[in-house]
């Protein structure tokens, strides 16, 4: 992915983890819910 992308494996882990921690924020996490519950 990291080719793809032209990015290094670090880079990659960095921005998942940033997702990640986004998506377990409350606010974040309940919109989630909501729309994969509507779909």
């Amino acid at each position: 992915m990291g080719k793809h992308f032209d990015v290094t494996r670090e880079s990659i882990r960095q921005m998942k983890a940033k997702a990640v921690r986004k998506l377990r924020h409350p606010s974040r996490s309940d919109k989630l819910k909501s729309f994969l519950e509507g779909s």
